[in-house]
């Protein structure tokens, strides 16, 4: 069955349209607490948020979908996404909700679902939901409706379970770190868990008002973090999303590190003390150089589409620990059962405290192949994947880059968009090329 409304990463749109609409959400939550009462007598459901004006609207409309099946819900208010998945497992709660569009503008809101173990759900599961949505609803009896109740502590539960992933022998004392958490879930929490380790924080973008998430600041846009480094004389900075699941890192010469590189330095740091790691996971996107660097080093490298929730899938499949994207996705097993930024940031500084040396060194000999990503807007109803004239360009650049590079072409899951994707020795010929194919579509 073809899902209608889940894409990669939940279901995500424009607020107000659908169907990031109160009416659809309530028949949302609905649905979902149909299936889970189908699979449990008496489920909970945990639901956290992002700092978007419209997450208020659609939390009520879903607290009231969940009620109405029978469904008791916990209200987290503010939390990453990450913490949602923490808290689901450790509250023993049957599924995590988040509202979230993670690194989007605010215009935009979302739906992320979380299972007991604190990971992502299957495509069968959403198809299992998208399916009940076609139905008529089931109202529960007065009797057997659901309640609703807040944790008023979910904030502090989480900071500690983040601080726990960071070694005990170690501590960021005597480090000045930036702190942009986007103005988004984190805001915080974030600046605190790298204080409570000893840290001196200077927290930027930790002010929502509503309309302000990922505006110019975060990892999408880590100018803000670069110059804020800068100014401060720190050592690191550290730019989460707006629901803080995508890391990007500064160190103090200003310089940027994406989620390929920090994933190779995780790996490296553990295979300086001695531990086992066996493959990791990256993606379609993931850049070349980091392949060839892994499996030079002896450790096998698989790529799985563009998603973390599929490198998360087949990290399970091959009993791997460690996967990530260059957006800053990272996963690391053994400390979260999803990707976390905080949990991936703090992963990062212990390698660099505990070898006493910093990103740059211990990355020291890797060097990414430039990538040229061109996002091309389609038309409405415009078939990408038959348009001739895109795949015979293709064909011809593949030709032209041999084995000195390679091309990749995708639609977004979240956006009406194609993305072309060269990646060569050379920037110059990775950009022509991209814009080569690029220009093949209307």
């Amino acid at each position: 069955m073809a899902r209608q409304y889940f894409g990669t990463d939940g279901i995500r749109g424009t607020v107000g349209q659908s169907p990031i609409t109160p009416d659809f959400m309530l028949r949302l939550a609905h649905a979902v607490g149909r299936v889970l009462k189908s699979q449990e007598a008496h489920p909970t459901v945990l639901i956290g948020k992002d700092t978007r004006i419209s997450g208020y609207m659609l939390e009520s409309a879903l607290e009231s979908g969940f009620n109405s099946a029978g469904v008791d819900v916990v209200l987290l208010g503010p939390v990453p996404t990450p913490a949602v998945a923490y808290l689901t497992r450790a509250q023993r709660a049957t599924l995590g909700v988040v509202i979230s569009a993670s690194h989007n503008p605010f215009q935009d809101n979302g739906i992320k679902f979380f299972s007991a173990q604190g990971q992502k759900l299957s495509d069968a599961w959403e198809e299992t939901v998208e399916a009940t949505l076609l139905q008529d609803p089931v109202w529960a009896e007065s009797a057997c409706l659901g309640k609703t109740r807040r944790l008023d502590d979910a904030a502090g539960r989480y900071i500690e379970f983040c601080k726990s992933t960071f070694s005990n022998d170690l501590t960021l004392k005597g480090l000045k770190i930036v702190v942009d958490a986007a103005n988004g879930a984190a805001y915080h929490i974030a600046p605190k868990v790298f204080h409570e380790l000893g840290a001196e924080v200077i927290a930027i973008a930790c002010s929502p008002n509503g309309l302000n998430i990922n505006q110019g600041v975060g990892a999408t846009h880590p100018q803000a973090l670069v110059q804020a480094v800068k100014d401060h004389r720190a050592d690191y900075g550290i730019a989460l999303d707006g629901d803080a699941d995508r890391l990007q890192l500064v160190d103090a010469s200003g310089r940027l590190f994406n989620g390929d590189e920090l994933l190779y330095l995780m790996v490296a740091d553990r295979l300086a003390r001695d531990e086992a790691v066996p493959g990791v996971v990256g993606t379609l996107m993931t850049n070349l150089a980091v392949e060839l660097a892994l499996k030079q080093r002896g450790v096998q490298f698989v790529r799985a589409k563009v998603g973390d929730r599929y490198v998360l899938e087949v990290l399970h499949d091959k009993g791997w620990l460690l996967g990530g994207e260059g957006s800053g996705h990272l996963l690391a097993l053994d400390k979260h059962t999803t990707g976390d930024g905080l949990v991936s940031a703090l992963q990062v500084l212990q390698a660099c405290v505990g070898s006493g040396q910093s990103m740059a060194q211990l990355l020291d000999g890797i060097t990414l192949f430039p990538q040229t990503l061109i996002n091309v807007r389609l038309a409405s109803g415009f078939d990408w994947q038959v348009h001739a004239p895109l795949w015979d360009t293709a064909r011809a650049v593949e030709a032209l880059l041999g084995d000195t590079g390679r091309v990749l072409i995708r639609a977004s899951g979240t956006e009406p968009l194609v993305r072309v994707m060269v990646e060569a020795r050379d920037a110059q010929q990775a950009r022509q090329c991209a814009e080569r194919i690029a220009a093949s579509l209307p």
